[in-house]
């Protein structure tokens, strides 16, 4: 583990209270213009997210219908009724994506995979990034907002569904993630620049509540508009092994 990553996972509330959780659970609001876009507006604005925290495994629920669910792993999801039963399946769901633009409209399943691998991503950061066959590496550091952030690029394995094999997280001088930057495959590559604030204390594990997503421009500045994705947490809970 390299000195930032290890900065970081400190910061954080360190790995062996991390490793003590086996399961997050989260209401959350889920918003932007992205939605907009792709024709699901509003299918997360009020929606829970349980979710393993060292598996890629996670249940939506409050998905369009409130009497839905739906169970993700990066190779199948299903669409239950709370009750349980079986109502549609999924597999191999990230090659519903093929040929996808930024124009391309969305599914239910596409926006539930697209929500769930990514939500499974930020949830577990920094901490994701001990994980087997995660690589990481420091690179120049970056000024914005009147502080120098150090920067950690992240290089996932296939195993793990996330937006982009290689990643950028940016941390600030008391080691608190500030900045999330990638690409998203399966929006054809548009990249974007994730603002991350207002941090709560979970038994001393310390994890955003406020996530911004903007695109970013070519200059590695964010574009202010439109806001592509905002994410806000109303109530978080950590669920010892």
């Amino acid at each position: 583990m390299n000195d930032l990553l290890k900065t970081a996972i400190t910061a954080h509330g360190g790995l062996d209270r991390w490793n003590a959780y086996r399961s997050v659970s989260v209401r959350l609001s889920v918003g932007g213009a992205l939605w907009d876009f792709k024709g699901q507006s509003g299918l997360f604005a009020d929606s829970r997210y349980l979710a393993d925290t060292h598996t890629q495994r996670a249940i939506l629920s409050g998905v369009g219908s409130q009497n839905h669910r739906i169970q993700f792993t990066p190779h199948r999801l299903t669409l239950e009724t709370d009750a349980g039963e079986l109502l549609q399946v999924r597999d191999a769901p990230r090659d519903a994506f093929a040929g996808h633009t930024n124009e391309t409209p969305w599914d239910v399943f596409h926006a539930a995979y697209f929500d769930a691998y990514a939500l499974w991503t930020y949830l577990t950061q920094p901490f994701l990034y001990t994980y087997p066959d995660v690589q990481t590496e420091e690179i120049e550091p970056w000024f914005e907002e009147g502080e120098l952030w150090r920067r950690l690029k992240v290089t996932f394995p296939d195993y793990i569904a996330t937006h982009t094999r290689e990643q950028i997280s940016y941390f600030g001088p008391d080691g608190l993630l500030r900045r999330h930057d990638y690409a998203v495959d399966v929006l054809g590559g548009a990249v974007g620049a994730q603002y991350v604030d207002s941090y709560h204390d979970h038994n001393g594990i310390l994890i955003p509540h406020r996530r911004l997503i903007f695109p970013r421009g070519a200059d590695n500045h964010k574009v202010s508009e439109p806001l592509l994705v905002s994410i806000d947490i109303d109530q978080l809970d950590l669920e010892p092994a």
